[in-house]
């Protein structure tokens, strides 16, 4: 009997852990990762363009996901009139930015690893909106 009570025991931490692994943490922004945030005569140019991606790599999502919040990060550059290095920038996160190597800035990094490509759930959503929230409310 103490044996199945002590298993029991054992399945409900695992259960909670496994629950509380499926959260995800609060939005962080590192700017432009790896990259300058702008020119030497306008340091913060693409910084906004940068904070738009983050929060899409934040969240996660499928793979057309991914490659639409690339390509809007694209635009965003070449809006600032930088197309050479919003083409740069394309190349950089399509390979940096894989769900497949644990870093920091990967496509989902607001999940537990390894999240890779997965639509996000109506939970998921629900979380992500209640952070936006408290963000904006916070900025």
């Amino acid at each position: 009997m103490k044996v199945i009570r002590f298993s029991l025991i054992v399945l409900l931490v695992i259960l909670s852990n496994t629950v509380n692994a499926e959260n995800i943490k609060p939005f962080t922004s590192d700017g432009c990762s790896a990259f300058p945030d702008g020119t030497t005569k306008d340091k913060k140019l693409w910084l906004a363009c940068c904070k738009a991606h983050d929060y899409a790599y934040w969240q996660g999502g499928t793979y057309w996901q991914r490659l639409e919040a690339d390509k809007a990060l694209q635009q965003c550059v070449i809006e600032a009139g930088e197309t050479s290095i919003a083409n740069l920038m394309l190349v950089g996160v399509r390979f940096g930015g894989s769900p497949y190597i644990a870093s920091t800035f990967r496509w989902g990094y607001g999940w537990p690893y390894p999240r890779l490509y997965q639509a996000l759930t109506a939970d998921e959503i629900k979380q992500i909106a209640a952070l936006k929230t408290l963000l904006t409310q916070t900025n």
